[in-house]
C-alpha cells in the first residue's frame, strides 16, 4: 500500500477515537493513555536493548506514574515516576544483569521520564480546571497542524535540512510553514475565550511548534543510534506508537508549564 495512502487511512480511524475518549476525559482518556505508554515504552527498551534497561521495573514505574497522575495529580505523578528507581534497583538485584547498573537503571528511568511524564502531562492539561477539555484539544491540533504542515510544506519547498545527522527529512522550510501553522491554529483555537487568548496564545503556538520539533528530533537521535527508520510497525505507514507520540511528549510538558505562566483567567 502507498505509504502516504496508509497514513491517511490510520488518521482517518484513529483520529475519531482519540479526539472522542479526550472529550469524556477521566479514566476512559486514562486508559488509552496506559496503552499508548506501554506500546510506545516496549519500543523504547527495544530500541535501548543493548543498554539492557530492567524492562519490568520500566513499565512498574511508568503505570505508577499514571496512576498517580490520575489520583492526584502532578505531585503524585512524580512519586510514582520516582518509584522506578526501586523498581530497577529490585530488578537489578533480583536478575543480576550483567550490565553496568549505572548505564541499566539510566536508561530504564530515560525511558519513563520521557514517555510516562510526557504522556501524563496529556492528562495534567485535560484536567485542568474549567478549561482542560480546550486545553487538551488545543496541544492536539496544534502539533498535528504542525506536523501536516511541515511535512507537506518541506516535501515540496524544502531544500535546507534542519537536522542532517538526526533527520535528514526535516528542512528549514518545514520548520517554518509548521511554526507557522502551529501558531494559527493555537490563536483560532483560543480565540476570545478568556483562557490563554489573544497575544498569549501566539506565544503558546510558538512554545508547542519549537517544542514538538525538539521532541521528534530527540526521538530520532535514538533511532540513528539504533540503525533504525521507525520505531515499530504498529500503525503501517505512521511507523510505531512511538514515531505518533515523539512530538507530544516534548510538546505537553512545555504546554501544560506555559499555560499555567500565561493564563490570567484563574
Amino acid at each position: 500500500m502507498n505509504p502516504l495512502l496508509s497514513r491517511v487511512l490510520v488518521a482517518v480511524v484513529a483520529l475519531p477515537a482519540v479526539l472522542g475518549l479526550v472529550w469524556l476525559g477521566g479514566w476512559w482518556l486514562w486508559g488509552l493513555a496506559a496503552v499508548a505508554t506501554m506500546l510506545a515504552l516496549h519500543e523504547y527498551f527495544t530500541l535501548a536493548r543493548p543498554l539492557r534497561p530492567h524492562v519490568l521495573g520500566g513499565y512498574g514505574g511508568a503505570l505508577a506514574a499514571l496512576v498517580g497522575v490520575q489520583l492526584g495529580g502532578v505531585e503524585w505523578m512524580l512519586a510514582g515516576f520516582l518509584s522506578t528507581l526501586a523498581l530497577s534497583f529490585v530488578v537489578q538485584g533480583l536478575t543480576g544483569g550483567r550490565a553496568s547498573p549505572t548505564v541499566a537503571l539510566g536508561s530504564t528511568v530515560l525511558g519513563v521520564a520521557w514517555i510516562a511524564l510526557g504522556v501524563g502531562h496529556v492528562l495534567l492539561l485535560r484536567d485542568l480546571d474549567d478549561h482542560g477539555r480546550l486545553a487538551a484539544y488545543t496541544l492536539l491540533l496544534t502539533v498535528w497542524a504542525a506536523d501536516t504542515a511541515a511535512y507537506f510544506f518541506g516535501k515540496l519547498v524544502g531544500r535546507h535540512k534542519l537536522a542532517p545527522r538526526l533527520s535528514p527529512g526535516k528542512t528549514w522550510e518545514g520548520f517554518v510553514a509548521g511554526s507557522a501553522a502551529a501558531v494559527f491554529v493555537a490563536f483560532i483555537s483560543l480565540y476570545r475565550t478568556g483562557f490563554v487568548d489573544g497575544w498569549r496564545s501566539l506565544v503558546l503556538g510558538g512554545v508547542i511548534a519549537v517544542s514538538a520539533v525538539l521532541g521528534d528530533l530527540f526521538e530520532s537521535s535514538f533511532k540513528r543510534e539504533a540503525g533504525v527508520k521507525d520505531s515499530g510497525r504498529l500503525l503501517a505507514g505512521h511507523g510505531g506508537v512511538l514515531d505518533r507520540l515523539d512530538a507530544f511528549l516534548f510538546a505537553s510538558v512545555a504546554c501544560f508549564y506555559a499555560i499555567l505562566a500565561l493564563d490570567t483567567s484563574a
